[in-house]
């Protein structure tokens, strides 16, 4: 089911971009990326592992648990949304972009409508029970795109984007009420949940504060080198070129994470050979994606794009590149936060995000988007010892697996850069 989802929703997503880019033009894209940078910025300095907290907990299924924990999903929502409007102004200062006034309180809406979304997806997540999940979360982005096109067809405008978005989060919302099978959430408050939802959450706010540079740094530091128009380009590139670590991150977040907690590794041979082959499964298929991009971004992005797009062709290749050591250790990430240990999570993440950051920083100022697409991997590279010191508590740690998907990976993608350096260097500025 996790396959078939991120499938299907990355199906519809580029289906609804190859449209989009022929009905906007590549600053809307631009101007996109840079409202994304702020919301994800908000969603993750405010995130106290609320999904993450009832797929973990032992009370994971306990109803006053879990309508405490919507309780506070909606408190975050509202929060996010008077952030939104907050940041709007200083956002548009920031970036010399007057339209992010208007677009950054409209977007930030999709936080508050997302605060109500039911508990019952977490709890399908907890216990593995993805198909009526998976059918709601495509069904309502089809809507959702099916929106953004036609309003782009009638105006030419970057609102298309943001009213497609509201419209699909809205119907998502009311879908998952109606028809996921759970409790019925009411607003209720247990002291003792929310002392055991914060007691871990207070790490993971930290954490995904950190989460927000791995994730989004790169853009947030583009915008102030790039046009809109090259930064929309980039943006094109970066969704072909990180698809196959959106499909590692996927089965790593709904399959290998909560089999981790099920089957903790340290427990038994069998369980950690099982989960050892869940991994590399998840690995081989993401690897195995990013070479058939690495060969063909270029060509593919010719295909299907118009020739303002064409510098995202290169961009894919280069990716292939730069996302080898995140596909590869990506699946560990789920082995502390399953075991409870929500303080090392905050190191690692902590100790990547502080590195990536000045790489990207160096990257870019020396080298444009060929800097900016490499810093990341060189981050995961350099705090893979830390990685490993904590993997071996838990008897997590598959060096073999590593060594084998690292120099794999490098060595096909680095031939499809080789061939493709002609069209890369142009990324060097």
């Amino acid at each position: 089911m996790t396959i078939i989802s991120f499938g299907g929703s990355n199906f519809l997503r580029l289906a609804s971009n190859l449209i989009l880019t022929r009905l906007l033009f590549p600053e809307a894209f631009g101007l996109m990326a840079l409202v994304q940078v702020f919301m994800s910025g908000l969603n993750m300095f405010s995130d106290f592992g609320i999904r993450t907290s009832i797929i973990q907990n032992a009370r994971g299924d306990d109803p006053d648990f879990l309508n405490t924990a919507w309780t506070v999903q909606i408190g975050r929502g509202v929060f996010l949304w008077l952030a939104g409007v907050a940041v709007a102004v200083p956002a548009a200062g920031l970036y010399n972009e007057p339209q992010l006034v208007q677009l950054l309180p409209v977007v930030a809406l999709n936080a508050l409508i997302a605060g109500f979304n039911s508990t019952n997806v977490a709890t399908a997540n907890r216990h593995l029970m993805l198909g009526r999940l998976t059918a709601i979360e495509l069904g309502a982005r089809a809507l959702g795109i099916l929106v953004m096109i036609t309003l782009a067809y009638l105006t030419q405008s970057v609102w298309a984007l943001v009213v497609g978005g509201l419209v699909g989060n809205t119907a998502k919302m009311l879908l998952f009420h109606q028809f996921m099978p759970g409790i019925r959430n009411r607003l209720h408050w247990d002291k003792s949940a929310f002392r055991e939802i914060f007691g871990f959450g207070k790490y993971i706010f930290f954490s995904t504060i950190a989460g927000y540079l791995i994730n989004q740094g790169d853009r947030a530091l583009l915008g102030g080198f790039l046009s809109l128009s090259e930064l929309g380009v980039y943006s094109v590139g970066f969704l072909l070129g990180t698809v196959p670590f959106a499909l590692c991150n996927a089965t790593s977040n709904k399959v290998i994470f909560p089999l981790y907690r099920m089957r903790p590794p340290a427990d038994s041979t069998r369980n950690r050979d099982q989960l050892f082959q869940a991994r590399r499964l998840s690995i081989a298929a993401a690897l195995g994606f990013s070479m058939v991009l690495a060969f063909g971004g270029v060509l593919l992005v010719g295909v299907l794009y118009d020739p303002r797009y064409v510098l995202a062709g290169p961009i894919v290749v280069l990716l292939s590149l730069g996302t080898v050591p995140q596909i590869v250790l990506a699946p560990y990430t789920g082995v502390l936060i399953a075991n409870g240990d929500s303080r090392r999570f905050l190191i690692l993440q902590a100790g990547t995000a502080m590195i990536q950051v000045l790489y990207l920083y160096i990257g870019i100022s020396w080298l444009g988007i060929f800097g900016a697409v490499l810093g990341p991997g060189l981050a995961f590279l350099t705090t893979y010892p830390l990685r490993v010191r904590y993997l071996r508590l838990y008897g997590a740690w598959d060096p073999r697996g590593d060594l084998g998907f690292m120099v794999l990976g490098f060595a096909v993608s680095g031939f499809a850069c080789w061939l493709h350096w002609s069209e890369i260097v142009q990324l060097i500025s």
